[in-house]
């Protein structure tokens, strides 16, 4: 039981990261539409989304080499 808990953390942050991706996704798309490439709020959100997913990239391997994570041994 204790180490689920020491792991639920992680799979939180990475939930969360993963929710502000697709909402940054999704709010480039509304922008897209509503303004017809007018406006550059369609560039600032997709710039927003990669930079959540550089930062998500960035946590998972920060994440490996504290030994936060462990790799599950799936064989491929």
């Amino acid at each position: 039981m204790r180490r689920y808990l020491k792991k639920a953390p992680m799979k939180i942050l990475v939930a969360i990261a993963f929710i502000l991706i697709i909402g940054s996704l999704a709010s480039a798309l509304v922008f897209l539409m509503r303004d017809k490439g007018r406006s550059n709020r369609t560039v600032h959100a997709l710039a927003l989304r990669v930079g959540f997913s550089v930062l998500l990239f960035v946590l998972l391997l920060v994440s490996y080499r504290m030994g936060w994570i462990q790799p599950t041994g799936i064989i491929y």
